[in-house]
């Protein structure tokens, strides 16, 4: 079968229709002027061709001047698709460009799914509708467009739009396919290319003549999809020039589908890195409460170098992190995951604050030149009440009290990470029961409107007011309190990324912590045994004195055997009770399944069977392993 594409003006078919004399494509509107307005003008889209005023009728000759109408259209159509970044937008743009000014009405089907770069697309090959767009019935201020010619747009002009189907497979040796290879678009004139339409579209009713143009989308690498556009039956119909505009409409709109494909991909993985990168849910440590918030720079690019962290240390301790990379881009964020694994990793070996700030700037050098970034790591002990932090050129963490006043924590401010041969500071702070820390970056507080100790002062003031609006003998929940904290964040300054973290300290009271130094030698277990008895009559736990008495002799036991310092053991009620023993010997237990003739081996067997939850870490003097049991709650029992 021959090719249904006409040739070109020069060498038109005998079967083609003659050149209309009134422009098919008037001058493109104004971006200001709003589709119902266009479509009322004499002369324009949406006025047929035999109601135009003479002045817009144009002799045969005029040939120049419509050329340069098409161009324009072409440019300024071409203009609108290509502000769109997603995919929605893009098909809009489209739709939006060429209707009514080109089209009355028009059709957009891509690929489902839709390939990506090199991706091979799936087969067969299926198509979904993902936009139709016509000229409104009525327009605004009474002026009914249905009128034109005694035909209404809701009359039968344009079927396919409610005969479209939504998603169709395209059949491999079928009409629709064949069109489709070809590339170009067609007049829906002969056989084939009316065949694909009806396929395409699933109507019966076609428009007659050279009012419907099919043009494939294709993309970098491969046809992605198909469009439709059409006239209705009281304008004049398409002109063979006209293809050359629907090839033009048709590789815009491939090419910026292609664009937002990729980009949606792109956002995609950036975003699931920032997702990685920072934890997914925080950790509920014993004796402080947290929550926390990250606000990228922009919805478009989830991505940045803000992170915060709360890792459990020994001790029942927590460490509290937030620092922040220079940029906010996807090379930011790769090395904020790299620098927060340091971080974890240096908080497993229990090192002091200054000391994890020290091998975290030594890291930062070792990833390469300029990779700044400012950090402050601070340590809580809910049984001495005390925080020991150090900071690396961060802004200074707020401390709220019950009162509603709040402190600003100033730490030596120090060198950022990545500078090299700093020599980071630590200072032990007073945490009291009842106050809440604030550790932000400086997106929360500085922008191109305010400075840092402008946007500092705010953050008080925030923190006071809301203090002020709870009950007085009841603290602010940390998820509205860090809601309430984003709200000075004002939509114009949003420079940054943001990422906060609230502690609330709640503290381990002295009455419930029982602690004991034994020497390295077995008469100590009895005196271990006789710590858990009293402690736990006193806390009128005495249904679980057999179990805890039995596990505490166990890992005492091992304990002694082979330190040669002190061993420390210490009781710690909360919603569960937890032991804790330490000794000076660096290499941590190991279970392991006992021989029927073996005396030893089954201290942490029993350990596993009988405690809710069990470990053992690793300390700058040595390891400490820990157990909890679970409790009933009782009359007297702390609260969490």
């Amino acid at each position: 079968m021959t090719d249904p594409t006409p040739p070109q003006p020069a060498a038109r078919t005998a079967d083609a229709p003659p050149r209309a004399e009134n422009s098919a494509i008037p001058r493109a509107r104004p971006e200001h002027a709003t589709e119902a307005q266009e479509s009322v003008r004499p002369g324009r889209p949406g006025t047929p061709a035999a109601q135009e005023p003479p002045a817009v009728r144009e002799p045969a000759a005029g040939g120049k001047a419509r050329e340069s109408e098409r161009l324009s259209f072409v440019g300024a159509a071409t203009r609108r698709i290509a502000r769109g970044i997603d995919l929605d937008e893009t098909v809009l743009g489209l739709c939006r460009a060429t209707v009514p000014t080109f089209s009355d009405a028009i059709l957009v089907y891509l690929r489902d799914p839709l390939p990506v770069g090199d991706e091979q697309p799936v087969n067969p090959m299926v198509l979904r509708l993902r936009r139709t767009d016509r000229i409104p019935e009525s327009l605004p201020g009474g002026g009914a467009l249905a009128a034109v010619n005694g035909a209404g747009l809701g009359a039968p002009a344009l079927p396919l739009l409610t005969a479209a189907a939504s998603r169709l497979e395209v059949r491999a040796n079928g009409p629709l396919a064949e069109v489709m290879r070809g590339v170009r678009p067609v007049f829906a004139l002969s056989d084939v290319p009316r065949s694909a339409l009806r396929e395409l579209t699933g109507s019966a009713h076609l428009p007659e003549g050279q009012r419907a143009i099919l043009a494939p989308l294709r993309g970098r690498r491969r046809v992605i999809g198909a469009t439709v556009f059409l006239r209705r039956p009281d304008r004049a119909a398409f002109e063979h020039d006209d293809l050359q505009v629907a090839a033009q409409l048709a590789t815009h709109s491939a090419l910026g589908v292609d664009k937002a494909v990729l980009y949606g991909r792109e956002a995609s993985i950036a975003d699931e890195l920032q997702r990685t990168m920072l934890p997914d849910d925080l950790p509920q440590p014993t004796g402080v409460r947290l929550a926390s918030r990250y606000l990228p720079a922009a919805q478009s690019a989830r991505v940045g170098g803000d992170w915060y962290d709360a890792i459990p240390l020994p001790g029942s301790r927590v460490a509290l992190v937030v620092g922040d990379v220079m940029g906010h881009s996807t090379t930011s964020a790769a090395i904020m995951g790299q620098l927060r694994t340091t971080v974890q990793t240096l908080a497993g070996l229990d090192l002091p604050p200054q000391e994890v700030l020290h091998h975290l700037d030594e890291q930062a050098q070792r990833l390469g030149q300029d990779r700044m970034a400012t950090c402050l790591y601070a340590v809580y002990d809910p049984v001495a009440h005390k925080i020991t932090a150090a900071n690396a050129g961060h802004p200074p963490p707020v401390l709220l009290h019950p009162d509603s006043s709040t402190d600003l924590v100033l730490l030596p401010p120090n060198a950022p990470i990545g500078v090299g041969g700093v020599d980071f500071e630590a200072v032990e702070l007073d945490a009291p029961a009842g106050s809440t820390l604030v550790l932000y970056t400086d997106g929360l507080v500085e922008s191109r409107t305010r400075d840092v100790w402008t946007g500092v002062e705010q953050l008080r003031e925030k923190l006071t007011e809301t203090v002020r609006l709870t009950r007085p003998d009841a603290a602010p929940p940390l998820e509205p309190l860090c809601d309430e904290v984003l709200d000075i964040v004002g939509p114009g300054d949003r420079d940054d990324d943001i990422a906060l973290l609230a502690a609330r300290f709640v503290g381990i009271a002295p009455d419930n912590v029982s602690f004991r130094r034994l020497d390295p030698k077995a008469e100590s277990v009895r005196e271990a045994r006789k710590l858990v008895r009293e402690s736990l009559q006193r806390w009128h736990l005495e249904e679980l004195l057999d179990s805890v008495e039995l596990l505490v002799s166990e890992v005492v036991t091992n304990a002694v055997r082979y330190a040669e310092r002190p061993v420390t053991l210490r009781l710690l009620r909360t919603d569960v009770l937890r032991c804790e023993v330490g000794d000076d010997v660096p290499q941590l237990p190991r279970l392991r399944q006992a021989g029927p003739a073996d005396e030893g081996g089954r201290g942490l067997y029993l350990v596993q069977r009988l405690a809710r939850n069990w470990g053992a870490t690793r300390l700058s003097t040595g390891k400490l392993v820990w157990f909890e049991v679970a409790m009933s709650a009782g009359p007297d029992q702390p609260r969490p």
